[in-house]
Parts: C-alpha cells; sequence; structure tokens
C-alpha cells in the first residue's frame, strides 16, 4: 500500500523546490508544555528539539538569521485568542505569564535572535513575519518545531504562500504521535514544501559559511 500511494503521489507532486539564496531558519513554539510530562500539551519530543538545536548552530556559523515563535494570550480570558482558543483547550497554558508558554532547558534566544509570539497556528497570521523576512532579502524559510500537524503545517503552508521557498526539517519537528507526525510530513513534501534530513540541511549550511 505505501509503495502504491508513494507512486500514485510521484506522478502529480513529485516536484524539489530546491533551496534558496537567503534562508532564514524558525524555530516554532518550542516551548515548556511540550516537554513537561504534567501538562497536557507533553508530547514527548526532545529528540526534536536536540536535532533543532544542532540545526540552529549550524545556522549561525553560516550567519543565517534565526527567529523563534511562542504563543502568548495578553488577557486573561485570552480574547486575542479568538476561535482558536476556543477550540483548543490546551492553549490555556500560553496565557502571559505561564511556565508551560516558558523555553525549556537548552534553549533560550541569544540577543540577536528574533522572538515572534502569535496568536494562531500559523507564524504569519497576523504577526510582521512576512514582511520581516522580506525587507531582510530571505527568499527561503527553514522550518523547525511543534508541532508537526498544527503549527509547523500551518507555517508551511503560509510561508509557501507567500512567495518563499520552504525547506521542513524533518528530525527536528515533532508531534505527540507519529501518525499525525508523519502523515503532515508527507502532505507538506507532496505540495508545500521540501523535506529534508537533519545531515542534509546542516551540509546545506556548512555550504552558506
Amino acid at each position: 500500500m505505501s509503495q502504491e500511494l508513494d507512486a500514485n503521489y510521484a506522478r502529480a507532486y513529485g516536484g524539489q523546490a530546491g533551496f534558496g539564496a537567503k534562508p532564514a531558519l524558525l524555530m516554532i513554539d518550542f516551548v515548556e508544555g511540550y516537554f513537561d510530562p504534567a501538562c497536557d500539551l507533553y508530547a514527548g519530543v526532545d529528540d526534536a528539539l536536540a536535532s533543532a538545536l544542532r540545526v540552529r548552530a549550524a545556522a549561525r556559523a553560516a550567519g543565517v538569521p534565526v527567529i523563534l515563535t511562542n504563543v502568548v494570550y495578553h488577557h486573561p480570558q485570552a480574547l486575542d485568542g479568538g476561535r482558536f482558543f476556543q477550540k483548543a483547550r490546551p492553549l490555556r497554558y500560553f496565557l502571559k505569564g505561564s511556565p508551560m508558554g516558558a523555553w525549556p532547558a537548552g534553549l533560550a534566544p541569544e540577543a540577536d535572535e528574533l522572538v515572534i509570539s502569535k496568536q494562531y497556528p500559523s507564524a504569519f497570521f497576523g504577526t510582521s513575519l512576512a514582511s520581516t523576512l522580506t525587507a531582510m532579502g530571505v527568499d527561503n524559510v527553514i522550518l523547525t518545531g511543534l508541532t508537526t500537524s498544527g503549527c509547523v503545517r500551518a507555517t508551511c503552508v503560509d510561508a509557501m504562500s507567500h512567495g518563499f521557498i520552504t525547506t521542513v526539517v524533518r528530525d527536528a519537528c515533532g508531534d505527540r504521535h507519529p501518525g499525525p507526525h508523519e502523515a503532515n510530513l508527507f502532505d507538506m513534501q507532496a505540495k508545500y514544501a521540501d523535506v529534508v534530513s537533519e545531515a542534509e540541511i546542516i551540509a546545506h549550511l556548512g555550504g552558506l559559511r
């Protein structure tokens, strides 16, 4: 069945976007809630964070800008969360000041790294991210983050829709179950982005030095 599926999609969606000339790295929503077993958001994604940190080190060594995102609601009733907050109960952990919205151990933004706080799944929706990347001359967005089926996929679709070549790092994304993780990587590779391994992206970034 898997071979039939691959062949079916390859016939229609077998293209590759390649890499751009000036990339930026996005680290999407690596926050404590996904790493704390007591939290509803817990996803057991330590390996994804470790991979993303290695990619980040390679990006910084190559002079590639790094942007982190988080989700923050600024009102006690999360009025800025709209229907997303209404639908997804675990978003209550992202009210401003919640420890579950803090950066996990091993990750803290560097002084030259931009943090984009958002209220919806995509890092582009309702934020200045697209304008910022355009002003920087970025043509290729490299995505790492959590979760693959949620904010990573939403950001991927919007990155492509905004005209950026989009690259998703398989090893540096994570989800609470392998099924949604793999299914969404499959869809992103088919239609919106190139899905690459950690080794591939680090080799590419190394060539930019």
